[in-house]
């Protein structure tokens, strides 16, 4: 469904932020794109959904393409009535309008009234909690039901594949593992999902694939049970080292990368 080939991404038409990274996300399925901050991942997003242009990015080599239509560097709204959805970190509603106003902007695309009506029904089943909450105003919410209100104000569209940008940043436990659920349940409604996380354990218990960045480059990729496995990902991601010990955050921190990631 979506394919990036060999993509570089430069910001200020100085700074190389992405070195020729591909990636696929097939048709039905969850991919999950790991990396620290700064490796990349936000920047790729950019580039799918064409927001490049409102950080000074331009794409200098590469594409995207989405259903077998090239949308490099085309203009967001193009992208999004070609069915791509998606939820940004840090979740980014309208926090002085209710509940129901920031679903129904996010259907501002959807010309259909039924489709409207019936992304509605389908997002109130998802998140029950929104229905009761439909009057709120979205600014008072909590911040677990803020990530409840973005997810399903980006499937009011009824996109073919939705890109989630770190929902599970700033998520209490319980929360998070909700918010894994109900991306579960989005996933087997029909819809792909690329799922852009630095939780690992998180991302790859429900992903069909992933794929590791680092500083602006691919450096693993494979089967969830595989990357698992990786002593590289379980010390870098998942805070484990020497026979599963687990580290205290601060050496995390502070790893040295192994060379041939940065090769």
């Amino acid at each position: 469904m979506l394919s990036v080939t060999n993509l570089e991404v430069v910001y200020n038409d100085v700074v190389l932020v992405l070195r020729g990274i591909s990636l696929d996300v097939p048709a039905g399925q969850i991919v999950a794109l790991l990396g620290a901050n700064g490796a990349g991942k936000t920047t790729t997003m950019r580039a799918v959904t064409g927001l490049l242009d409102i950080h000074d990015g331009d794409v200098t080599k590469g594409h995207v393409t989405f259903g077998g239509v090239d949308v490099t560097s085309k203009d967001p709204s193009y992208i999004v009535k070609l069915g791509i959805s998606q939820v940004m970190e840090g979740r980014r509603i309208f926090a002085e309008m209710s509940v129901d106003e920031n679903l129904r902007a996010g259907a501002f695309t959807n010309t259909n009234r039924k489709h409207v009506e019936g992304a509605l029904d389908r997002v109130m089943t998802l998140f029950p909690l929104l229905a009761e909450r439909r009057k709120s105003v979205a600014g008072y919410m909590s911040g677990g039901e803020q990530q409840m209100l973005a997810i399903g104000r980006a499937l009011m569209q009824d996109p073919k594949l939705l890109i989630l940008d770190e929902p599970s940043l700033g998520l209490a436990p319980k929360l998070v593992q909700t918010i894994r659920d109900i991306i579960v349940e989005i996933n087997q409604q029909g819809t792909a999902v690329l799922l852009i996380e630095q939780n690992a354990n998180m991302a790859l218990s429900i992903a069909h694939h992933g794929y590791v960045m680092e500083t602006g480059k691919m450096v693993m990729d494979g089967s969830p049970k595989m990357l698992l496995k990786d002593a590289d990902v379980q010390e870098f991601y998942l805070g484990l080292h020497s026979e599963g010990e687990k580290k205290n955050f601060r050496d995390v921190k502070h790893y040295k990368r192994r060379k041939r990631w940065l090769s």
